[in-house]
C-alpha cells in the first residue's frame, strides 16, 4: 500500500485543494496518468500519480490540504484492501464500552477491525484483471466466499450513478495571491540564496540569418522564433556544466541527468509562472517550439501538469519582446540557477577589424555560490555564446 500526496508544485506553494477527481476508487492507474486536478494560487493544475495499482479512499473535494497530506492510497494489484477511516479525516473509530453479552474472551472487538473476505484464488485473480476490489464483493460461495462466478457478474452489472468522476467548481484566477506568494517564494530565495550575477554580449546575426533561411523553407504554422534557440543552447551548455543543472535541498544538491528547462511566461491577468519543457537537450528545435507554443497556450488557459511545475532543473526568462536590453533574474528554489536573455538590438561591434552594427542578444547567469562559482559560471557563458554562433549545431536531437 503507497500513500499518494499533495504534490508541491514549486517552493512558493504551501496549500492546495483537489476540485476534480478524474477516478473512482477501485479504478487502475499507471506512472504518468492524471487522477486529479488541483487548485493551487497558479490556478487548477492536472495532477499526475506515478504510482501502479489500485487507488482508494480519495480525499474530499474542496478541502485545503497541505503539501504532502495524503490524497489517496494506491495499493498493488491484487492487494486487498484495508478498510480504514477517510485519508483526510482520519478520525478514530472508538472501540464499544462494552463486548456483546454473548462474547467470550476470544470474541473481543477490535477497534475499527474488519475481517478480510474470502476469495477464491482465481477469483483474486481475475478480480485483479478486471480492476475489481474482490474484497468488497458479497460472496455466494461457502461460507460467504467470493467465487469466479461473483467477480464475472461484478463486472457484468452495470456502474451506479454515482460513480461517475467527482468535481466542484473552479474557482477564478486570484493575482493577488500570486503576487504574494511569488513574493514570498523570491524574499526566501534572496535571503538564504548567495546568489552571483554574470553577463555576456552575444552576436547574433549568424543564428538570425540561420533562421530567417530555414523559416523560409518552412509553412508559415510551422516556423521558429528566434526565443527557442537561447532554450536549447542553455540546454545543451548544461551538460557540461552538472553544478547549475539540478536542486538543492536540506543542503544536499542533486544534479539532473535531463535538462528540464523551467520557462518564465507572464499571465494576462498578472503573474508569473515557470512550467517545465522536458528533456530539452535531446529534441530538435521543431519539437521545441510546438511543445513551448503549447506550454504557453495552456499556461494562460489552464491544463498544466504537475510534472510541469515540479521537474524544472533550470529557469530560462526571457524579456526580449518587452524591450529591455538584459534582465538579472532571482533564483528560484530549489533550483540553483537562472539564465535570462533581453532585447535583440543593433549595437556597435569589431568584427574582422571593422566596426559593424551587429544584432546583439545580452545573456545573464544568477547562480548559486553554494554549489559553483564565478570561474564556472563565467565558462557557461562562453560556451552559451559560442554555440549561439553554430546555430546548425542547435538543430536536431542531441
Amino acid at each position: 500500500m503507497a500513500e499518494f500526496t499533495m504534490p508541491a508544485l514549486g517552493a512558493d506553494m504551501e496549500v492546495g485543494k483537489v476540485v476534480e477527481w478524474r477516478v473512482r476508487p477501485g479504478d487502475r492507474v499507471r506512472p504518468g496518468d492524471v487522477v486529479a486536478v488541483v487548485e493551487t494560487h497558479k490556478g487548477a493544475i492536472d495532477v499526475e500519480c506515478f504510482l501502479d495499482g489500485v487507488i482508494d479512499d480519495l480525499a474530499p473535494l474542496g478541502k485545503e490540504l497541505s503539501v504532502g497530506a495524503v490524497l489517496a492510497q494506491v495499493r498493488a494489484a491484487g492487494e486487498p484492501r484495508v478498510a480504514r477511516p477517510s485519508v483526510a479525516q482520519a478520525v478514530p473509530v472508538a472501540a464499544p464500552a462494552e463486548p456483546p453479552a454473548a462474547a467470550g474472551p476470544a470474541a473481543t472487538v477490535v477497534a475499527g477491525a474488519v475481517p478480510r473476505a474470502k476469495v477464491s484464488p482465481a477469483a483474486r485473480r481475475r478480480a485483479a484483471e478486471r480492476g475489481i476490489d474482490a474484497d468488497a464483493l458479497c460472496g455466494t460461495g461457502a461460507d460467504g466466499a467470493v467465487t469466479l462466478a461473483d467477480v464475472e457478474s461484478a463486472a457484468c452489472a452495470p456502474q451506479p450513478a454515482t460513480a461517475t468522476p467527482v468535481r466542484v467548481a473552479r474557482g477564478g484566477f486570484d493575482p493577488t495571491l500570486m503576487r504574494q506568494a511569488i513574493a514570498a517564494a523570491m524574499g526566501r530565495s534572496k535571503r538564504e540564496i548567495p546568489h552571483y550575477y554574470l553577463a555576456e554580449p552575444v552576436p547574433m546575426r549568424r543564428a538570425l540569418d540561420w533562421l530567417r533561411d530555414g523559416n523560409a523553407r518552412r509553412p508559415v504554422t510551422e516556423r521558429l522564433l528566434p526565443a527557442v534557440l537561447p532554450i536549447k543552447a542553455v540546454a545543451l551548455a548544461l551538460r557540461d556544466f552538472p553544478e547549475l543543472n539540478g536542486v538543492l535541498e536540506s543542503g544536499v544538491f542533486r544534479p539532473s541527468s535531463a535538462v528540464h528547462v523551467g520557462v518564465a511566461i507572464s499571465l494576462r491577468a498578472g503573474g508569473l509562472i515557470a512550467p517545465a519543457l522536458h528533456d530539452v537537450a535531446g529534441k530538435p528545435l521543431e519539437l521545441l517550439m510546438r511543445e513551448l507554443a503549447d506550454l504557453v497556450r495552456r499556461c494562460r488557459a489552464g491544463g498544466l501538469r504537475s510534472s510541469e511545475l515540479s521537474d524544472p532543473t533550470v529557469t530560462v526568462t526571457n524579456l526580449g519582446d518587452q524591450g529591455v536590453e538584459a534582465v538579472f533574474g532571482v533564483i528560484y528554489p530549489p533550483q540553483v540557477a537562472l539564465v535570462g536573455f533581453g532585447r535583440i538590438a543593433a549595437r556597435p561591434w569589431v568584427d574582422g577589424g571593422i566596426v559593424v552594427a551587429m544584432p546583439m542578444l545580452t545573456a545573464t547567469l544568477c547562480a548559486d555560490h553554494r554549489v559553483s562559482d564565478g570561474h564556472r559560471g563565467a565558462l557557461f557563458l562562453a560556451r552559451l555564446r559560442d554555440l549561439l554562433q553554430r546555430p546548425e549545431a542547435l538543430q536536431g536531437a542531441s
